[in-house]
């Protein structure tokens, strides 16, 4: 038995040294970080020690990105997990004929590069773009609009843009947990008179609770922690409008001209923090054992 606990603990090892290396390490030394100032090498322990933290409640961009990134993950959030449920619900269909084909098409998005989807989007949404051509030839629009000029409009292109790139993720999970249920339970109630919806309320969502809380954790840490769109879609603007949390940390860090890599770290705990807070909520919530 000793020499099968030390063949596992073997085995776990370079795991173990990995993920202290890579992920451990650099936490521990982002949260000493967070206690300076200056930049780069010229950096000191902060006086008062916590000043990075108490200067982002005067910081009133931060506070706007903050409103930002909470504002995508309410609306976004739930309206890509119903869909994704939705979206799997009828492609687990046994009677539904290319459901490979139909799978592969909801899933594809997927496959696209963070960067090159942000880029279409930029491009489908531009004054000369795509959209505005239809929208004014079939007389919606009487003149091209600037959507991502406009701060709500352009908040709305990337809840969308987030809707269509991650929906599919989300689907193959909720696809899996659908699979694991026992189609004789369907079968039983429909012997017992139940009806589409009292099936899909009363047995498929209480089946499906541990993956409902597993993609809304990965949803919510993924929204927190937003980059890509705000950089690559509409570089924060106009006038920092849209601009995220993890984007307002790599203007610090990197964007500004100034490595001021005390308060990004800062910032970055905080948000490390919103996500554990988070997640805790979600799995106490989603934990309905007796």
């Amino acid at each position: 038995m000793a020499k099968q606990r030390r063949a596992g603990w073997f085995y776990l090892l370079p795991g173990t040294l990995l993920i202290t290396i890579m992920s451990f390490i650099p936490i521990i030394n982002a949260v000493f970080t967070s206690l300076k100032t200056g930049s780069s090498a010229n950096m000191k322990w902060a006086e008062p020690l916590f000043y990075n933290y108490t200067r982002m409640l005067k910081d009133q961009l931060f506070q706007r990105s903050m409103v930002n990134t909470f504002l995508y993950l309410i609306i976004e959030v739930p309206i890509m997990l119903i869909l994704a449920m939705l979206l799997a619900q009828l492609l687990n269909n046994h009677d539904l004929r290319f459901k490979g084909f139909f799978r592969t098409c909801v899933f594809l998005p997927c496959a696209t590069s963070l960067v090159s989807y942000s880029l279409i989007f930029k491009s489908l949404f531009a004054t000369e773009g795509l959209v505005n051509t239809i929208l004014v030839k079939i007389g919606i629009l009487e003149t091209n609009y600037n959507f991502l000029g406009n701060p709500t409009s352009a908040k709305i292109i990337i809840i969308i843009a987030l809707i269509w790139r991650w929906t599919g993720y989300n689907m193959v999970f909720f696809l899996a947990g659908l699979q694991n249920i026992d189609y004789s339970v369907y079968e039983a109630a429909k012997i017992d008179g139940a009806n589409g919806w009292q099936t899909f309320w009363k047995i498929t969502v209480p089946l499906l609770r541990p993956t409902i809380v597993m993609t809304a954790i990965m949803s919510i840490n993924g929204t927190l922690q937003l980059f890509d769109e705000s950089v690559n879609l509409t570089n924060g603007g106009p006038a920092n409008s849209t601009i995220t949390m993890s984007h307002y940390i790599y203007n610090n860090s990197f964007g500004q001209g100034v490595a001021n890599f005390g308060y990004a770290s800062a910032l970055s705990f905080i948000i490390f923090v919103m996500v554990a807070v988070l997640s805790f909520i979600n799995m106490k919530v989603g934990d309905k054992r007796d």
